[in-house]
């Protein structure tokens, strides 16, 4: 047998991109408007992003905020600052 093979049965599935799972979330928000605009979806779609990204990565770090600042790739005061503007801190 040759040990650099993988067996098929034991290959994980795709994972489908986030983006993937963001479009499709936009989609229905937009479609829950039915047809009335909005003037500030970006700032609408950022806050509805940022923050289950910050309770889920600090949750996945124990609390630990200069762990989830790197995981996300931002600094520590920053994290603090967007916590305190969500409510979170």
């Amino acid at each position: 047998m040759n040990a650099d093979r993988t067996d098929s049965s034991t290959r994980e599935a795709p994972r489908t991109p986030l983006r993937e799972h963001v479009a499709t979330s936009i989609q229905r928000y937009l479609g829950d408007l039915n047809g009335n605009d909005t003037d500030n979806l970006y700032e609408v779609a950022l806050r509805e992003l940022e923050i289950p990204l910050f309770v889920e990565v600090l949750n996945f770090c124990d609390g630990n905020q200069s762990r989830a600042s790197a995981m996300l790739g931002i600094h520590r005061a920053t994290l603090r600052k967007k916590l305190r503007e969500y409510g979170l801190a």
